[in-house]
């Protein structure tokens, strides 16, 4: 997503050109019972794994996140550490810039400057679980800077349900609380300086596919169309490298939010919070999202998400 592409070690390993400081104390918290990764089904089929303490270099974002999410018939729709921007983890919630603290990965865009390697990577670190049954996960999460301060407190839910033989839908919910006593800005590369519709960080999902996906709205086609548009859903269809083919439909941007896309460099989508300015959460205050995503086999056309969203309405 950030267009400068950094192969390198995912688990926390020395960096081997010693040139990027390593991050101490990325979570002091002990774990806490039960933090294996859980899974979501529906009846007796696992849809999505939830890696939810992952042992990740700092480098690369550490945060929650679910991979592999499947079809109902068993294909992928999700890619972790792709050799070409290794810190994309499956689905997951990230953000390049939260008060000056690096909670996406890799380099940090600088006004003037350009992409940066920076000693300011952060991580969201699950603390309590909530909620655990097999189709329903919920739990509380901080985003801290480098040196364990908290930036934010999240509570967060993932659901999933049943839509049709050959679709479900993943709901992820969240709310952000912001400290009593500061503002927490969120911003972008784009926000930062960066030309070219670069606005992604929120909810992000990086999808896998054989070739070049195909994405669209209810009234656009393409990558340049998606991309910075403000569209109720937009729609990425491919074939995973096994040979499924998918469709995944995204819904759910919140006021100010849009949607960044990417189709040609690699698939994915992000509702995105700072798309073209910066977004606040105020001193004491939150932020919600709810977001769907729904989750099918074979490749659907306008006509065809327009009847899987009204099945998932009514489901």
């Amino acid at each position: 997503m950030t267009g400068h592409p950094q192969p390198s070690p995912t688990r926390a390993d020395p960096d081997p050109t010693g040139s990027v400081p390593r991050q101490a104390g990325a979570d002091p918290h002990p774990a806490d019972p039960g933090d294996d990764d859980p899974a979501l089904h529906l009846g007796d089929v696992e849809v999505a794994r939830y890696v939810v303490r992952p042992d990740l270099d700092p480098r690369h974002g550490p945060r929650p996140y679910l991979h592999p999410v499947r079809t109902l018939a068993g294909t992928p729709v999700t890619d972790a550490f792709p050799a070409d921007h290794v810190w994309h983890l499956g689905a997951s919630l990230a953000v390049q810039d939260v008060d000056g603290t690096n909670l996406w990965g890799g380099r940090t865009y600088v006004r003037g400057t350009g992409y940066t390697w920076r000693d300011d990577h952060g991580v969201i670190a699950h603390t309590q679980w909530r909620e655990r049954t097999p189709d329903r996960l919920a739990h509380t999460l901080q985003w801290r800077d480098r040196a364990g301060g908290v930036l934010l407190t999240e509570h967060r839910r993932l659901a999933a349900t049943p839509v049709t033989a050959d679709a479900w839908a993943l709901d992820v919910d969240y709310t952000l609380t912001a400290p009593a006593q500061r503002d927490v800005p969120l911003g972008s590369p784009a926000t930062n300086g960066r030309p070219g519709g670069a606005g992604y960080g929120g909810f992000f999902w990086r999808a896998v596919a054989e070739g070049e996906p195909t994405a669209f709205t209810m009234d656009a086609d393409g990558e340049q169309a998606a991309n910075g548009s403000a569209a109720r859903w937009v729609a990425l269809t491919g074939v995973a490298p096994g040979g499924g083919a998918y469709t995944l439909v995204f819904t759910g941007l919140g006021l100010g939010d849009r949607w960044f896309v990417r189709t040609a460099m690699y698939p994915g989508v992000c509702v995105a919070f700072a798309f073209d300015r910066p977004a606040v959460v105020p001193a004491g205050g939150r932020r919600t999202g709810q977001h769907r995503v729904l989750v099918a086999d074979g490749v659907r056309d306008r006509a065809g998400v327009t009847a899987l969203l009204a099945a998932a309405e009514s489901a």
